[in-house]
């Protein structure tokens, strides 16, 4: 259905001065040395019940199971929590003074980690239409037609989710099909995967954007028989309308990440790595964190205008409790494989008009990483066609031999189509893949056709890569895949979509093991994070984050697929903060 995430700048951008006033004075000494903000006995995030003053907490009468580092299950029925919300032991002894919780025999699993998501994108989807989902053209403009009567205020009509190929419309849509319902204000829909946005007609307008107006470096302006613009436009191009866009207030972007976290924690998330978060993003989750209402592991990657503007103030590698992390710099080199705009060597398959877009020159890439990696941030760039591949792992050989690689972890985000002969370099390099299993199954609709049976050897090749030893950090890049972990834990096993198809398998091969799937979406996703030590895993001396679910991903009943688990509680550092079926 989908294949790549797209930047969505949470709000306005600030500058150095407007966010050190923002996050309070004295930052600046503690941030330039790479030390947390402030000290790590913030405030707990807030939870209805669990260890804490009262003392520590044993849950018992549990099916339990961690992975370690090794990759070895490990398998246990009580765990015992230290007051401070970390584990004391697994299988303890004799313990007495500690609250018990009584797991009724239900499955723990470690919290789990989406290693590649967009918190905003998903938090915006509480506020804007959502048109993930729809199946047909019209479907989507009757939902466009209630949201319009529904929010008689609003002047811009904002959405995402629609998919021309599941609609098997046989072309995008444009202005005239949206002015068609919505007329009277501005329309901005974007697609799926992010990299490409429909107009309406008053949308367009406001853009600026005439038939005279060329097409920006990386971008598409799409156009009729007589070039004029048709109300779609890809990748860079989006900016003439985005530019346009009313921006969110503070609170606006509060309300969003806090309407995301309460979704994400329903899925069983407790932890996320957020690609692609500005500074005033970065304000509003250091405020989250210091009052204890972030209730989801953030690390986040700041975009690039937020590292040039105040990278070296919001640098941390903990603050409040390990509930923040800011290491990260992302970085987009292409666009996606539905809208033909991932970077490809040769041409597309199915369209031999075009290779994709590279969405900036490689010495110019190359620059920014080599910045990224001196001001001491782990890069993280998005790359979806085997070009885009190509370049980035050029831009880390050469970002490695003039200044190091500082010991951390870049990534590449998707690494989606690989040419057979750059996968050897993930792992000589040391560059993790950070991919997303639901991409696979989303995507058999179309990927092969794009890139053709010899291309697709090299295409969300999972096994290749764990085979060889590359850590491959498993998320969704949710809201563009679902942000149930369990789907991605089913794709990762099955190579199948909800319903088991194709019978077998898509490219079953390339398939990981149910052991190996857990450890992608824990303490692989951990370790890309540079947090293995206090994440990932439940092991003593780690945080307490674990979730209660109804299935047994290493013992599924008869005629129950992994996709169906359902969350029954979340917990985050030893404290419940959400519930959601009974025990």
């Amino acid at each position: 259905m989908c294949d790549a995430c797209c930047p969505i700048p949470p709000g306005p951008r600030m500058g150095r001065a407007q966010f050190l006033k923002l996050i309070g004075a004295g930052a600046t000494a503690a941030a330039l040395s790479g030390t947390a903000f402030a000290s790590t006995a913030a405030a707990a995030p807030r939870g209805t019940t669990g260890a804490g003053a009262d003392g520590p907490l044993l849950v018992d009468d549990v099916r339990g199971y961690t992975v370690d580092r090794r990759g070895r299950l490990r398998r246990f029925s009580r765990m015992l929590v230290t007051p401070g919300g970390k584990v004391a032991a697994l299988d303890p002894g004799a313990v007495r003074g500690a609250r018990r919780l009584d797991g009724r025999g239900r499955v723990l699993l470690p919290g789990l980690h989406d290693a590649h998501g967009h918190l905003w994108g998903i938090g915006a989807l509480a506020v804007q239409l959502d048109l993930s989902g729809t199946r047909s053209l019209q479907e989507a403009l009757d939902r466009l037609a209630a949201y319009a009567a529904a929010h008689p205020g609003q002047t811009w009509i904002q959405g995402r989710g629609w998919n021309e190929v599941v609609w098997g419309l046989g072309r995008l849509p444009t202005a005239q099909d949206l002015d068609s319902v919505v007329s009277d204000r501005p329309v901005w829909l974007v697609r799926v995967d992010g990299h490409a946005g429909v107009a309406n007609s008053q949308a367009l307008q406001l853009s600026g954007v005439t038939a005279d107006t060329p097409d920006p470096a990386g971008g598409q302006i799409v156009r009729d028989a007589s070039g004029a613009p048709t109300g779609v436009f890809v990748d860079a191009a989006q900016t003439f309308v985005t530019s346009q866009l009313p921006e969110p207030t503070l609170d606006d972007v509060r309300d969003r990440a806090l309407a995301a976290q309460t979704r994400l924690n329903a899925a069983g998330l407790t932890s996320v790595s957020d690609a692609g978060t500005s500074a005033d993003g970065v304000v509003v989750l250091r405020r989250l964190a210091s009052s204890g209402e972030l209730t989801l592991r953030l690390n986040a990657f700041l975009d690039y205008a937020a590292f040039t503007e105040v990278g070296a103030e919001a640098r941390t590698d903990s603050f409040a409790g390990d509930m923040l992390r800011v290491r990260t710099v992302k970085l987009y080199v292409d666009g996606a494989l539905g809208s033909h705009g991932a970077a490809m060597i040769e041409p597309y398959s199915d369209r031999p008009s075009t290779r994709g877009l590279l969405q900036m020159e490689p010495a110019e890439l190359n620059r920014r990483v080599q910045r990224i990696l001196r001001g001491g941030y782990q890069a993280a760039v998005h790359a979806i066609g085997d070009l885009g591949n190509r370049v980035v792992l050029d831009a880390y050989e050469q970002a490695f031999r003039t200044v190091g690689d500082q010991g951390l972890r870049h990534r590449i985000e998707h690494a989606q189509v690989i040419a057979l002969d750059d996968i050897p370099r993930f792992k000589r390099l040391g560059v993790i893949a950070s991919m997303q299993p639901v991409h696979a199954t989303d995507d058999m609709n179309m990927a092969e056709t794009r890139v053709g049976p010899e291309r697709i050897k090299g295409g969300y090749a999972w096994r290749t890569l764990l085979d060889q030893g590359t850590v491959v950090a498993s998320g969704s890049d949710f809201p563009v895949s679902s942000e149930n972990p369990f789907d991605g834990l089913h794709a990762a096993v099955t190579r199948t979509d909800r319903e088991g198809r194709p019978d077998g398998g898509w490219y079953p091969e390339q398939a990981m093991t149910p052991v190996e799937a857990l450890r992608s979406f824990t303490v692989d996703a951990a370790y890309a994070a540079h947090q293995e030590k206090v994440l990932g895993g439940l092991e003593p001396g780690k945080w307490a984050d674990f979730i209660l679910v109804d299935t047994d991903p290493f013992e599924l009943p008869a005629g129950r697929a992994l996709w169906q688990t359902g969350v029954l509680q979340t917990w985050v550092a030893g404290h419940r903060v959400g519930e959601y079926g009974v025990l």
